[in-house]
């Protein structure tokens, strides 16, 4: 069975441990509604990408269902 041959020093582990850090992820404002959004991705909110809208959000849908309701 395998043994290392020398003892791992206490910052030849640190060292190592570092790279196994969690980073928080980049995120960047929205340019039409102003969320938080992951660069390269569209807009979960608004559903915009690159000024294009490229996702159908159902929640619009039914908002804008219920204001033509409401005017008649």
């Amino acid at each position: 069975m395998p043994v290392p041959k020398k003892r791992r020093s206490k910052s030849k582990k640190r060292i190592k441990k570092a790279y196994f850090k969690i980073e928080a992820p980049n995120l960047q404002a929205c340019p039409e509604c102003g969320s938080l959004i992951v660069p390269h991705r569209a807009c979960p909110d608004c559903g915009k990408y690159k000024g294009r809208q490229v996702i159908a959000l159902k929640i619009k849908e039914k908002e804008t269902e219920t204001e033509k309701q409401k005017k008649g």
